[in-house]
């Protein structure tokens, strides 16, 4: 796909509701007793992917352009599956699943694509290990296919060793199903819309700094589930916002959970005009309208507690730093390489074929700003945060540039390009 520069960026826009919970309204709701109303559901390939697993274990998911119903069964009540789960894209999927299925009563083997089968599945392997679970990787390399076993589960105290909401998600899942209380220390505190969610399904969880637990469940109960405009979405548009002359872009309805909006105060630390409007709550998750203005950016170092709260924005983060003055820093990134691609490597590579000046590093990248972007052809190697973020730097570069595999941005914003397209002036 061609992207064309863009002479002015001007409008309003709505994003699709959150992947994050889209994911966990699905998977929460099946185990659930009752049936969850899910509104404003992320139609995106991987969502889909999580459905489409829940019906295989024998939940009923009635999936309409207003809203998605998910008829629980309760904590015990899924089936076991006569085939494959196939996560398709989705890691969210496979490790949240994996922790579910950690406490049933059958056995389940889940795969996905290529690129799930080449993700690292120990980091959920040996927690849940240790809650009794039995996880073999069917390859013996770590990843998927991953075989589950259905064990009785005993509560633990775990120390994660990276800051993951997909980690400690998995693990706290298992936990309702554990026959004592669990908890997971991360060294940061990761995106917390588990605990948020699990609280108002009825489990008994809490967070303490760093510290998510759980306590064993009986049963959790059916609610009703707005998914607010999903923040990594609207990155995009941010940084378009604040990198197009004249510009004016009205972001409706954003998630704002202090666990994800890094790059709200990353953008704002380099100068970025971000307002925020008509601050409210939907689906238990803070929300707000933002508006984005053009603005003179200076680099920044980005490091520590604020990478996990904008681990998915780094990409378009770095975008950024090629058009502020000075240098920016990012490091402690080094989990943006287990992502659906190695996203340091693929950053860096391509936004030297544009002309930038950016090193990288083991756990991050250095970024020398105020060289002007030019024409060049971008392997998005079918990771949707990269096509997207390549897609806003050709609206700033001399000649724009052509995306290979443009057509994964499916996963996460079937009409992204659309919506670019639509602030054109």
């Amino acid at each position: 796909m061609k992207i064309h520069p863009a002479a002015r960026l001007q409008g309003s826009l709505q994003i699709p509701g959150d992947k994050s919970i889209s994911h966990r309204s699905v998977m929460f709701g099946a185990i659930a007793q009752g049936t969850t109303e899910v509104t404003h559901f992320l139609q995106g390939a991987d969502c889909l992917s999580t459905i489409s697993c829940f019906r295989k274990l024998g939940i009923e998911i009635e999936n309409t352009s207003d809203r998605v119903l998910v008829h629980g069964k309760g904590l015990r009540g899924l089936t076991a599956p006569s085939e494959i789960l196939d996560c398709g894209n989705s890691g969210t999927t496979t490790r949240l699943i994996s922790g579910i299925l950690a406490g049933q009563p059958f056995d389940t083997v889940l795969t996905g694509d290529e690129s799930i089968r080449r993700r690292p599945m120990k980091r959920i392997m040996e927690p849940l290990s240790a809650m009794g679970a039995k996880i073999l990787s069917q390859r013996d390399n770590g990843c998927a296919p991953l075989l589950i076993r259905g064990s009785s589960l005993r509560g633990i105290h775990y120390h994660s060793k990276v800051a993951s909401a997909q980690v400690k998600s998995a693990i706290l899942l298992a936990g309702l199903y554990a026959d004592s209380p669990t908890a997971v220390t991360e060294p940061s505190l990761s995106r917390n819309h588990t605990e948020l969610m699990l609280k108002g399904f009825g489990a008994q969880a809490a967070s303490c700094g760093s510290t998510a637990f759980i306590a064993p469940a009986k049963e959790l109960h059916a609610c009703k589930i707005e998914v607010p405009g999903d923040i990594s979405s609207a990155a995009y548009f941010i940084a378009a916002g604040l990198l197009a002359q004249g510009s004016g872009i009205l972001i409706r309805n954003v998630g704002i959970n202090p666990t994800r909006d890094g790059l709200i105060r990353a953008c704002q630390a380099m100068g970025g005009k971000i307002r925020l409007e008509n601050l409210r709550e939907t689906g238990g998750e803070p929300a707000a309208d933002l508006f984005v203005e053009q603005s003179a950016l200076h680099g920044i170092t980005l490091e520590g507690d604020i990478i996990p709260a904008m681990i998915d924005e780094l990409p378009v983060a770095a975008l950024l730093a090629c058009f502020a003055e000075g240098e920016t820093v990012i490091r402690d990134a080094a989990e943006l390489k287990v992502k659906e691609s190695n996203r340091i490597a693929i950053m860096t590579e391509n936004l030297r074929a544009m002309g930038a000046d950016v090193t990288e590093t083991e756990d991050g990248m250095i970024i020398r700003g105020g060289r002007p972007l030019h024409d060049a052809e971008i392997d998005s190697q079918m990771d949707h945060r990269i096509a997207m973020t390549f897609a806003v730097a050709g609206l700033f570069a001399e000649g724009g540039v052509e995306i290979r595999g443009a057509e994964c941005v499916g996963i996460s914003y079937p009409g992204f390009f659309e919506d670019l397209e639509g602030l054109r002036r």
